[in-house]
């Protein structure tokens, strides 16, 4: 698989790859959480002629950014590769703004740029996060294996943020409905369970913190999200030795 990669890569100069070509190659790098793969994918893509005309392969670029500012650079490096994510995918909002990969991709991106401001800033990029990430919700269709996925994505970054904004403006109740919710459409994504249990830990319901940090070490990975797993199963076991 890996020889694959890197031929499809040296061979680009004379071939332009599909959409669907390009995007198995990011759910590739993405589940082994692959930087060199991820920035020879970001390369590529910004070398295109065609990539301003595409929405598709914008939402791509910027799900590529997104990740790659999550787990592929340095932490001071992270803010801005985090707001490439924001811009490719807001430009793929203007070509299809019924684009619910995109809707999430720019939503998500807000929600982690938001780590990077002062309490009064992030507060007021709430408002373009939930209408980002609630269109994603409404848009992303649940029979489509792909399209559940980032429904289920959209899910747990709603959840995140009804757990974690400050009083007055938390809701633990529908943190826990929405976390169900993901849960209920992709139930082999551990990392929902590790979201579930940082909530149980908020609440003060270590029992139930428990049984989700205990959850997530015993379940098997997601096949699009292998490393992302392993990362929770070890967050996971960390949480665990806390409570003890």
């Amino acid at each position: 698989m890996k020889r694959l990669f890197l031929f499809v890569f040296v061979c680009l100069g004379s071939l332009i790859l599909a959409f669907e070509e390009i995007d198995a190659l990011f759910f590739q790098a993405r589940s082994e959480r692959n930087p060199q793969k991820m920035l020879q994918i970001i390369q590529t893509l910004e070398s295109r002629s065609d990539l301003n005309q595409s929405s598709e392969l914008l939402t791509i670029l910027a799900d590529c950014y997104l990740e790659y500012g999550d787990w592929g650079v340095a932490k001071e490096q992270k803010e801005k590769t985090l707001e490439q994510a924001r811009k490719y995918a807001e430009a793929a909002l203007k070509l299809n703004s019924e684009n619910g990969r995109a809707n999430y991709i720019a939503g998500a991106a807000i929600g982690r740029l938001a780590q990077y401001k002062g309490i009064i800033q992030s507060l007021f990029m709430l408002g373009d996060f939930d209408k980002y990430i609630n269109k994603a919700i409404s848009l992303l269709n649940e029979n489509d294996e792909k399209e559940r996925l980032y429904k289920t994505f959209a899910l747990i970054a709603s959840g995140m943020r009804y757990r974690d904004v400050p009083w007055p403006l938390y809701d633990y109740k529908k943190s826990e409905q929405l976390l169900f919710e993901a849960a209920s459409l992709t139930p082999n994504y551990s990392n929902i369970y590790l979201e579930l249990g940082y909530l149980y830990v908020k609440t003060n319901n270590k029992q139930k913190a428990k049984e989700m940090f205990q959850k997530v070490i015993e379940m098997e990975p997601h096949p699009l999200l292998v490393q992302t797993h392993f990362n929770a199963v070890k967050t996971a076991q960390e949480e665990l030795e806390k409570l003890k």
